[in-house]
């Protein structure tokens, strides 16, 4: 089985989500560089932000948690695959650095997935939810981008397969 293959193993799509809370998020209508079209995903690292453009000069911004350092990167790609409840699978490189985790997480809430994750296309990461709250702005993660569960829901109804996504440092 491929990296991708287990990283989003057959996760069963379902309507509801169980343990997204109503808690208060860190989003914002903001100004952006309108330069970049509208439904594109722009994540700056430096700042720990994703923005979700508009258009008209304004995007949705969202604070969220990078890679930890060592594990930053950049580029364009998009969003290649979309699960909703996935499974996770640690990569191997998790998987070296913390050998007691098991090999699958089902959906619920100790999957670090959290609710829903954007499988970025031609990479080994994604946009997902957590199931750490508190990494939400910082860097944390094996260079995947966390978002608190409440934005990851409402980013993923916004975007298709295909949305464009520019990872800046």
């Amino acid at each position: 089985m491929g990296f991708l293959e287990k990283f989003f193993v057959g996760a069963a799509v379902a309507v509801a989500v169980a343990g997204v809370s109503g808690a208060a998020s860190a989003r914002d209508v903001v100004s952006f560089d309108p330069g970049y079209s509208a439904g594109t995903i722009v994540v700056k690292t430096g700042e720990r932000k994703l923005y979700y453009v508009l258009g008209g000069g304004q995007a949705v911004r969202y604070t969220v948690a990078v890679g930890r350092p060592g594990k930053e990167w950049a580029g364009q790609t998009v969003i290649g695959r979309m699960e909703v409840n996935p499974i996770w699978g640690p990569p191997a490189e998790v998987k070296r650095d913390k050998p007691e985790l098991p090999d699958l997480v089902p959906p619920g809430p100790h999957n670090p997935l959290g609710p829903r994750a954007m499988l970025l296309q031609g990479t080994e990461y994604a946009i997902h939810g957590t199931n750490r709250r508190d990494s939400i702005g910082t860097r944390a993660s094996y260079g995947c981008i966390r978002m608190y569960n409440e934005d990851v829901v409402e980013l993923f109804d916004k975007v298709t397969i295909g949305t464009p996504v520019v990872v800046l440092r």
